[in-house]
């Protein structure tokens, strides 16, 4: 299984549950990962030709991708190197969000479609990105900017005016709300994750009306996608194919 999620977790624990030979692999950006019940690995493959090798190395029957929706290279990866290798392969991810009554969103289609939005005079901003792309906002130096990371970096972020706060999720719509509310943010940016999971800030943005600025998901090659552990368990048991 490719992890790194809150689904990937759940998933651990069904597989460890029933006694599966699984193994979890992670990217390796966060310092210290969630335990799990199943065996883990950490780090990339080396491109597919190296995960197409892995596989066959450890016998791997079916595979997985419970990875970030927007960890496009990885399954993008993973859809080859699962054809080549004739391993079953499924994708577990979550359901876009969609706006509702009461939003305030600018759909944007990357990172720097993100930061062009951001154009014009000072303002708060609220960044939840994670760490990864952050020191792309320093183009839009004028704003106060609001950082939510997993861990403390081992850098400072490369944004001249920022207040970072280290904490690590799940978070709730009314301490996301006053996180907000006590640092005047006015404008939110994010990812289109989906799920519940990290949902929090888009109804705390609502409550507050305030604008958001959503990252759309990157396109990815067909595959068979499910939105549910339960799912993932009856494909395994029932309908799981080589290849994808």
């Amino acid at each position: 299984m490719l992890g790194g999620t809150t689904e990937a977790s759940a998933l651990a624990a069904a597989l460890a549950a029933r006694g599966n030979d699984a193994v979890l692999s992670y990217a390796g950006r966060v310092a210290e990962p969630k335990a799990q019940p199943i065996a883990v690995r950490v780090g990339g493959f080396g491109g597919v030709d190296g995960l197409v090798a892995y596989l066959r190395e450890q016998g791997v029957t079916h595979m997985v991708d419970a990875t970030h929706p927007f960890a496009a290279r990885m399954s993008a990866n993973a859809v080859l190197a699962a054809e080549r290798a004739g391993v079953a392969y499924i994708a577990l991810t979550r359901p876009a969000w969609l706006p509702v009554a009461g939003d305030r969103w600018t759909r944007v289609a990357d990172i720097d479609a993100a930061v062009a939005a951001l154009n014009g005079p000072p303002r708060r901003v609220m960044l939840a990105l994670g760490r990864m792309h952050v020191d792309a906002f320093a183009e839009q130096p004028q704003h106060d900017y609001l950082l939510r990371f997993v861990d403390v970096p081992d850098q400072p972020p490369g944004l001249p005016r920022h207040h970072l706060v280290v904490d690590r999720g799940p978070f709730d719509v009314e301490g996301d709300r006053q996180l907000m509310a006590s640092r005047g943010i006015e404008v939110v940016v994010c990812k289109n994750a989906g799920g519940t999971g990290a949902s929090a800030k888009l109804h705390a943005a609502r409550a507050l009306g305030l604008s958001v600025i959503m990252i759309d998901r990157p396109a990815l090659p067909a595959r068979r996608e499910v939105h549910a552990v339960a799912d993932v368990m009856r494909w395994l048991d029932h309908g799981a194919d080589r290849g994808v």
